[in-house]
């Protein structure tokens, strides 16, 4: 006869369920802890970022932008041909011709020859800038350094974060200073990591999940995987410097498709830097991808193999679609990490300092965390609030390409 396990009653029941909900609470704290916590240094970060982005500066032009008219049009009303004139009466002819062989002055749009003037000519230079806080609640002192320190110096509040921020190229000036070669940098070199990562990723993960057999071989591919996942991301680095800059430069400097720019012949281009990413993420999208595939109903797959269908059709028509919104959850969760990354571009030569846009995947390139990052180590203070200002664009862009993915994937799970 089998021994009865004895269960605790009375005065031992009550003990045991004190014990027990004791414990639940002291867990319950610990999360909530935790979770506080959490929220606290998230909120840190964002007030550290946003009261570097807006506050007050000390600004002093070189020249009196009124100064600058012509014809009684002021200067922020002028057309391009009046532009180019007011800078060609006002810099050197040899500055004149190194502009016109960086971009020729035909190409440049009004915006862009405003941005010179401003550097050039008007040459504003912010004599000190202020945080947030100091602005709002030291106003009255800030005003009386100003007028002691800086007499000739114009106070005013600044957003850094700006539609002309977002609008201008990248500068050595920290007043006219943006981020728009870097947004468009970061978008070119997101998009062929998308393009190359997803259909590779997922087709990797159904040939291991519905194809591959069990066997020592694909056992090693699925280690190695895994591995892979946890490599640092500089190693990812040198491996695109050494396969994409350097053992395929044709490819990647646009020489095989006679399209090759002389300043990007040695392949440190976009699409080098997208292909890195590309590697990068895609242990990350296959594990994310199996696991989708993995938690499709087995019978699911026996009802389509019940009526005909070959395993390519059930495939296609029934893992897929059922599988496509985890599928879609990992890669917003990939490419979140690839649009954040520094450290491989930095390897395959993503430029610190670059005033021309990207015009195609053969281009140099510059992207938002390497700007940062160059701005974050320049000794002037603005450029520390240019970072801030630029944080903020990163964030927004990040936080939108991840709601536009979370939102193909409701719509494909209504679908279901």
């Amino acid at each position: 006869m089998s021994q009865q396990l004895a269960l605790p009653e009375g005065e031992a029941l009550r003990h045991n369920l004190q014990r027990r909900n004791r414990l639940a609470r002291i867990w319950l704290v610990v999360f909530q802890a935790s979770t506080i916590i959490g929220i606290i240094f998230l909120s840190a970060l964002l007030y550290k970022v946003i009261i570097q982005s807006f506050g007050l500066v000390a600004i002093q032009n070189k020249v009196d932008p009124a100064s600058l008219a012509i014809e009684g049009v002021p200067l922020e009303e002028q057309t391009r041909e009046q532009l180019t004139e007011t800078l060609r009466a006002n810099v050197s002819k040899g500055l004149m011709r190194r502009f016109e062989s960086e971009k020729p002055f035909e190409e440049r749009t009004r915006e862009e020859v405003y941005v010179l003037v401003l550097e050039r000519v008007v040459e504003p230079k912010i004599m000190a800038s202020w945080s947030l806080p100091d602005s709002l609640f030291r106003r009255a002192a800030i005003e009386a350094e100003v007028r002691e320190k800086y007499p000739e110096a114009q106070l005013q509040f600044r957003s850094w974060l700006t539609a002309e921020f977002l609008r201008q190229p990248q500068s050595s000036k920290p007043e006219l200073a943006g981020v728009r070669t870097a947004i468009l940098g970061s978008l070119w070199t997101i998009l062929i990591t998308i393009l190359v990562a997803f259909p590779v990723g997922v087709g990797a993960a159904i040939y291991l999940e519905e194809y591959a057999s069990d066997n020592w071989f694909n056992r090693i591919i699925q280690t190695n995987i895994n591995n892979l996942a946890g490599v640092p991301s500089i190693i990812y680095g040198m491996l695109g410097l050494a396969l994409f800059v350097r053992g395929l430069e044709p490819l990647t400097s646009g020489k095989l498709f006679g399209t090759v720019d002389p300043t990007t012949a040695n392949g440190r281009t976009i699409i080098s830097a997208g292909l890195t990413l590309a590697l990068l993420v895609l242990p990350l999208l296959i594990i994310n991808a199996q696991e989708a595939i993995r938690a499709v109903p087995r019978s699911l797959r026996q009802a389509s193999y019940g009526v005909g269908a070959t395993q390519w059709q059930t495939i296609w028509h029934h893992v897929l679609p059922n599988a496509l919104p985890g599928i879609l959850t990992g890669t917003i969760l990939s490419i979140s990490r690839a649009i954040g990354e520094t450290a491989p571009l930095v390897v395959v030569g993503a430029s610190t300092f670059i005033a021309l846009d990207p015009t195609g995947p053969f281009s140099k390139f510059t992207t938002l965390p390497i700007q940062i990052y160059q701005w974050t180590a320049r000794p002037q203070a603005e450029f520390r609030n240019l970072a801030a200002a630029a944080i903020l664009v990163l964030l927004v862009l990040l936080l939108s390409l991840n709601a536009t993915a979370v939102l193909l994937r409701n719509r494909f799970s209504r679908r279901l």
